[in-house]
């Protein structure tokens, strides 16, 4: 489809979503976190898709967070009503993505677009990137995961502090608490994007995908469930094509060719 507020491509197996609002800092609204959904949707059931890319349009920005113009008619009886559910369940569909994705972030990634970015697998930054999230400067809150996707991935302590302070924080410290997983300089971004998308499209697409969903669905159980559910994707993959294509590429010193099954 065509898309007014995003940019999407595909090509070598990854398909890339561009939030392209530049003037306006990528500012999210409810019509572009629609149009997102829908390009999440696109990747998703697109076979020839490995690894999905998320980036924004411009230099200055990521996504410097939702449109103030929308945040300030927003009310107690509209958040909670189906805008708010469409825009976590936006989120909530990246994050469960059935395959990795890639934030790139390339610039202010506050607010929303901290907790967009949260929601990708992976987190790759500008060296000019900076992360925050601001809400509590404008009485509210994060409403979309930041609460609880940041405290899980850098712990309650740091958490609490960005959440409660609203400070912002630079590539090097968010790389620091866990944040992001690598910085680069801004001109190598979307290479070394491309460079970890292709690592990851190379690998076995059962086994990738179990790997994720353990981690993903593991980190919300208790330890005895979460290693249950660990031994159950173990097993299904066990008994796959792909490892024993695996197994013999290794034994017989060549490239494997996986068949994702």
């Amino acid at each position: 489809m065509d898309y007014q507020f995003l940019l999407y491509e595909k090509s070598e197996e990854i398909a890339t979503i561009t939030v392209n609002r530049p003037e306006l800092r990528n500012a999210l609204t409810q019509a572009l976190m629609a149009e997102l959904g829908h390009a999440i949707d696109q990747a998703e059931s697109d076979a020839e898709v490995k690894v999905l890319i998320l980036t924004g349009a411009g230099e200055r920005a990521f996504v410097a967070g939702a449109d103030i113009n929308e945040v300030a008619a927003r009310d107690t009886l509209s958040e909670l009503g189906p805008n708010s559910r469409l825009r976590r369940a936006v989120l909530s569909r990246l994050e469960h993505l059935s395959k990795p994705s890639i934030a790139a972030v390339n610039g202010f990634a506050l607010g929303g677009g901290c907790e967009l970015a949260l929601a990708c697998t992976l987190r790759i930054a500008a060296d000019t990137a900076r992360f925050g999230q601001p809400e509590i400067n404008l009485g509210i809150i994060p409403g979309l995961g930041g609460t609880q996707r940041l405290t899980r991935l850098v712990g309650k302590g740091k958490a609490m502090e960005l959440v409660l302070t609203g400070d912002l924080i630079d590539a090097q410290e968010a790389h620091r608490i866990g944040l992001v997983n690598r910085i680069v300089p801004a001109d190598q971004l979307m290479d070394e994007a491309r460079t970890l998308a292709k690592k990851l499209a190379s690998k076995p697409p059962l086994a990738l995908r179990a790997a994720k969903d353990a981690v993903d669905y593991g980190s919300d159980m208790s330890l005895a469930a979460a290693l249950e559910f660990e031994n159950r994707l173990f097993a299904i993959v066990s008994g796959s094509s792909d490892k024993a294509e695996g197994v013999a590429a290794f034994l017989e010193k060549r490239q494997p060719e996986w068949q994702g099954r």
